[in-house]
């Protein structure tokens, strides 16, 4: 449609009068920024329209300013070191793929400002859908994409702006305690000799982790130790330095380990190696987190696998139905996998 103004060429001026917006607002829509400042899409839209109906000269396409799909699907994630969060990226690459969607991951480090910062980039890249993967507060993340009107699922660890997808940590801790437990008592060993190392105090993961611990116990009428439980981070460092401190107090490795992540579990694998056969062969090792190369371990270790392939399945179901008011937590089952099988076809596909 030509423009009213008969004899003049319409401009943002124009633009903002019939649209109610600011001027400032018209010139980011009109610039491809909108979802950068948290412009809504369809105040966006509708400038978008006002500019076509008065004949506004852009070129949309030189300009990037179409507001259809971009084909873009993003995911930020701490890192790639372990295999959980590495699955994660590799499936989520998969299921985006096979649904014609172009996927980009970025590993923010677990740093706040970093994460802030990506998220911003990618919304800015107009993202049709953001994956949150491991953020301890995701609410900053969960505002920004609110606003920019594009849903995004928090991933493994959950938070209050936007529906989420965990594994059950709980049930899940519950599971491997019984099994490591059950092997003490094979041993003749007590259960109150199993101890939990690893993990943040205070954060989701490691506190329903430690619940599923206790549950154990609580089940067979039996407490843990006072000092069964130390959340000496995710770092193998750090739990290389609790073992050692332990191993000094009793003279040999607790009778049960149970570490809170493959990162600690790293810890335990290198204090060990520093010891004798005979050190390590007293103890049972179970780890929350897998990987296939503790099937060549020279000691007994259980570890439980999440369901990185379901958690991802789960998130992309939850976005294809997205409902901006949805906050639902939905729980996805681990489970314990055939590491020596998985390590054979590991080895196969390495040569």
């Amino acid at each position: 449609m030509a423009s009213s103004n008969t004899g003049r060429k319409s401009t943002i001026y124009d633009i903002a009068e019939k649209t109610g917006s600011s001027t400032s607002t018209v010139s980011m829509v009109l610039n491809g920024n909108w979802a950068r400042y948290r412009i809504k899409e369809e105040t966006a839209n509708r400038i978008l329209a006002c500019a076509r109906e008065l004949g506004y000269n852009v070129n949309m396409k030189a300009r990037g300013l179409r507001l259809s799909r971009s084909g873009l699907v993003g995911m930020i994630l701490p890192h790639y070191r372990n295999r959980f969060f590495a699955g994660l990226a590799e499936t989520f690459e998969d299921q985006a793929r096979s649904r014609g969607l172009c996927p980009i991951v970025v590993g923010t480090q677990r740093d706040p400002s970093l994460e802030v910062s990506v998220t911003e980039t990618l919304l800015s890249q107009r993202v049709e859908l953001l994956f949150i993967a491991g953020v301890r507060n995701p609410m900053p993340l969960n505002e920004r994409c609110s606003a920019a009107g594009v849903p995004c699922i928090n991933l493994d660890l959950p938070g209050d702006g936007a529906p989420s997808v965990v594994s059950d940590n709980r049930s899940g801790a519950r599971a491997i305690t019984d099994v490591l437990i059950e092997k003490l008592q094979a041993r003749g060993a007590l259960p109150d000799e199993l101890v939990l190392l690893g993990g943040v105090a205070g954060e989701y993961a490691t506190e329903m982790r430690i619940a599923g611990f206790r549950d154990a116990f609580e089940a067979r009428q039996i407490a843990p130790a006072a000092d069964a439980i130390e959340c000496c981070g995710y770092n193998a460092l750090a739990a290389k330095r609790a073992l050692a401190s332990r191993y000094e107090k009793l003279g040999r490795l607790p009778a049960g380990l149970l570490m809170n992540s493959i990162t600690a579990f790293e810890g335990t694998v290198q204090f060990t190696a520093t010891l004798s056969p005979d050190a390590w062969k007293s103890t049972v090792v179970g780890c929350f987190d897998w990987d296939p190369f503790a099937a060549n371990l020279p000691f007994d270790v259980t570890m439980l696998r999440q369901d990185v392939q379901k958690i991802i399945s789960e998130a992309f179901t939850l976005a294809e139905n997205y409902d901006a008011a949805d906050r639902s937590l939905i729980l996805v089952p681990t489970g314990f996998g055939n590491m020596f099988e998985e390590a054979e076809q590991t080895n196969e596909f390495d040569r």
